[in-house]
């Protein structure tokens, strides 16, 4: 059988007809920018997130970008940021004017490593975005604990682990401001690109809000700079109705990844995920490591098995941030992961057939 990355025939069908219900309710009221739908959603959002306020916002580089802003983070500031992630968190700290500082992460969670953190640090340092790497949660409390002994602000990016927690409390209430991505492909996908920002923080908040909106707390009366960054009312309405299926479709995922840690466990020289103690994962990505990558990637596409590599070059060795002077060999661990990791189809509603049928070619290939 051919088995994509990535498919949304099974959770699509379960919400179709609640979707094109939410667009004709959408459609009808004939309020499209920042209406009642952002509201709803907003409100639910912060509330199965377990914070105060929820600002919905145009997407998760945005929702990082805002957070920093409340925050007056600018230039001659330093933000610390995991030397494995995608672009857009080390982008929004650019977008801001201050200078991205890279520590390392843990070789086995793949989630920044508290202990690189505070080597890290100099005057110059104003806050630490942890990112939630692939749906396992950080170890929050150790990083929060720094953030405090040296008077820092925390921005979770939790684009990847909607609904992840560590030691009980879920990611994206830990921080002072935090970012999400509602991308499609999340665990909590919108029709389009959308994100949030999360915070127990009201004058936070109040202040994301008015970024979003240009500037303006009253229409026509600016405040500040501001942007337009602001959640579409149409996404904001389909969030709501995938919203409330997404903690089932979180078992589902936690189930399939079950099932690949048992099917695959001992094969060859692969690397499986692991859990730190204290954390959940959500298994946005279930990624494997393997000094034989590249050839395996291309073995389970000849068998019919798509598979991606989240991500093949850190953010310090792309050509955007040559100017920071980083070469092969500056953050090791990053770029091993980089070499090896290789992420396999995990999606809701994925059948155990087609788990074990990858396993199966995986197994066949010769390490």
């Amino acid at each position: 059988m051919d088995i994509p990355f990535l498919s949304f025939e099974k959770t699509n069908s379960i919400i179709k007809s609640e979707i094109l219900q939410a667009f004709e309710d959408f459609f009808d009221k004939g309020w499209y920018v920042l209406g009642e739908k952002v509201k709803q959603f907003e409100t639910e959002y912060a509330s199965f997130n377990n914070v105060s306020d929820s600002v919905g916002v145009s997407n998760g580089l945005d929702a990082l970008h805002i957070a920093l802003r409340t925050l007056n983070i600018g230039p001659g500031d330093e933000v610390i940021v995991p030397s494995n992630t995608y672009i857009a968190t080390v982008l929004a700290v650019s977008y801001v004017g201050a200078t991205p500082v890279f520590a390392e992460p843990d070789i086995k969670t793949y989630n920044i490593d508290y202990n690189s953190i505070e080597k890290v640090i100099t005057s110059k340092t104003k806050a630490i975005i942890p990112v939630h790497l692939y749906g396992q949660a950080c170890e929050m409390d150790r990083i929060m604990a720094i953030a405090d002994r040296h008077g820092l602000f925390v921005v979770e990016d939790n684009a990847q682990s909607q609904s992840a927690s560590f030691k009980g409390k879920l990611t994206g209430s830990w921080g002072n401001i935090n970012g999400t991505s509602f991308y499609p492909g999340k665990n909590l996908g919108a029709l389009g690109d959308a994100g949030a920002i999360t915070t127990n923080d009201p004058d936070l908040a109040h202040k994301a809000r008015v970024l979003r909106n240009y500037g303006s707390e009253k229409k026509y009366y600016n405040d500040v700079i501001g942007y337009n960054m602001r959640l579409d009312e149409c996404q904001a309405a389909f969030l709501t109705v995938k919203l409330k299926h997404l903690r089932e479709w979180t078992k589902q995922r936690q189930q399939i990844a079950s099932w690949y840690n048992l099917a695959l466990n001992g094969i060859g020289d692969l690397v499986l995920p692991e859990v730190s103690e204290g954390a959940t994962h959500v298994y946005h990505l279930y990624v494997i490591r393997t000094k034989q990558r590249d050839q395996l990637q291309k073995y389970l596409s000849d068998n019919g098995i798509g598979s991606l590599i989240h991500y093949p070059i850190p953010p310090h060795l792309q050509d955007a941030y040559k100017n920071l002077g980083f070469k092969k060999g500056s953050f090791p661990i990053a770029e091993e992961i980089a070499d090896t990791c290789l992420s396999l189809p995990i999606w809701p509603g994925m059948a155990q057939d087609q788990v074990d049928t990858i396993s199966k070619v995986i197994e066949n290939f010769k390490f």
